[in-house]
């Protein structure tokens, strides 16, 4: 799975080439994934070129999983993304709460040993 984090989107503006390499598609496959969601929106310089921000590539990332790993269509990819940000904070809470038992269970079993 491509996972391309906001620490790791250093300049303030990327082009469609830069970003068709990061997700290994088509540039024309992003042209068309900007006509079909409203929430990548690059800004077009003098000469007509698309610059991405690192918040379009973040949003291209979302598309590209939904669509491309989950196998949704475009309709469904729509509808998922407005649930999108709500299923990966439900997924870091559950790592969370995970990590937590992890550290009871350390703290348990530092204890056992202190009364081996």
């Amino acid at each position: 799975m491509i996972e391309i984090k906001r620490s790791e989107l250093t300049k303030l503006y990327y082009s469609i080439g830069e970003v068709s390499k990061m997700f290994d598609v088509n540039t024309s496959l992003i042209r068309f994934w900007e006509k079909e969601f409203a929430s990548i929106k690059p800004k077009k310089n003098k000469k007509g070129n698309r610059l991405f921000s690192p918040e379009s590539i973040l949003e291209i990332q979302k598309i590209y999983h939904l669509v491309k790993i989950e196998g949704h269509t475009l309709e469904g990819a729509k509808k998922a993304l407005k649930t999108y940000d709500e299923r990966l904070n439900e997924r870091t809470d559950e790592i969370k709460d995970k990590e937590e038992i992890i550290q009871r269970l350390y703290a348990i079993r530092k204890k056992l040993i202190a009364l081996k």
